[in-house]
């Protein structure tokens, strides 16, 4: 079917006049009559009677105007769609991060942009960040916030630096380093417990260790998850070495104390990624100048 001749012959009908038609289109009247003829031919019906002044409607024109106005109507919507998605107004955003952004950035960014885009969707899942790339990369996932060092993922995303956070040594209130100032050879001769192996703050002691020539701490336990960890250590036992946002607020409540190690300790940079060289949508454009990069 001709939907331009739908278009022409549903508005004149709705409008009642082939003028008034004429200038809500801004076609000529000459040009819109044509057109309607040549609809008529093509489907071999007649839609107008001629009875009197004004326009009046054949059987099959009355029915025809019917259907003409729900298809319009949902064109109208899938108009009005189009436009809030890429306007960033609707939409399904996919987020990945890892554990620790996830638990105490993440829910920040997420719930502030969540509350000036009411009809965003957004989905959230945590993983490691090899697993998280991959995901990025094959569409699971729109964007990436994710710590640690990114080189290695440079040919298969794009990356932005959103924040830095910095790396502290960690003991309970009763340890004897707590508070205090002390060598890095002094505190690996404690026994550490660390997040299992691959996580960015253990690889940043591991090139400390090897930067100042001193041994590897031996590490008494091992987690997958930092909660586990801060518990242990609450218990009166042993160090850790992790992000400042996961603990500040324990030693702020002097549930914990930071060990003050004399060593330059390189800070954890934050990112927020996605797939290289593609243009954003609308949404995640929306939602990274939400952090206010």
């Amino acid at each position: 079917m001709n939907l331009h001749g739908l278009r022409l012959f549903y508005t004149v009908a709705k409008l009642g006049s082939v003028t008034l038609a004429a200038e809500k289109l801004m076609i000529s009247q000459p040009a819109i009559t044509v057109q309607l003829k040549k609809f008529e031919k093509e489907n071999n019906i007649k839609l107008f009677a001629a009875k009197g002044r004004g326009i009046c409607l054949t059987d099959i024109g009355e029915e025809l105007f019917k259907e003409a106005a729900a298809i319009f109507k949902v064109e109208n919507r899938l108009e009005t769609l189009i436009e809030n998605y890429k306007q960033g107004k609707t939409g399904t955003l996919k987020i990945v991060g890892n554990y620790t952004l996830g638990n105490f950035l993440l829910p920040f960014w997420v719930t502030a942009f969540k509350k000036a885009n009411e009809d965003v969707n957004i989905e959230i899942s945590l993983m490691n960040s090899d697993y998280a790339i991959e995901k990025i990369v094959s569409y699971e996932y729109d964007i990436g916030i994710l710590g640690g060092d990114i080189v290695n993922y440079e040919d298969k995303v794009d990356s932005m630096t959103i924040a830095e956070d910095e790396l502290w040594f960690v003991v309970s209130l009763e340890h004897k380093y707590a508070n205090k100032s002390v060598t890095l050879a002094q505190i690996v001769n404690e026994p550490f417990i660390i997040k299992k192996k691959g996580s960015y703050a253990r690889n940043i002691l591991k090139s400390l260790c090897y930067t100042y020539g001193v041994k590897s701490p031996k590490i008494a336990m091992e987690f997958g998850e930092l909660h586990e960890t801060l518990l242990v250590l609450q218990q009166g036992y042993g160090v850790t070495f992790c992000q400042s946002m996961a603990v500040r607020e324990f030693i702020e409540l002097k549930k914990l104390a930071r060990v003050y190690v004399e060593c330059k300790i390189p800070k954890n940079k934050i990112y927020i990624c996605v797939r290289k060289n593609e243009e954003k949508s609308y949404l995640v454009d929306k939602f990274i100048k939400s952090i206010n990069i």
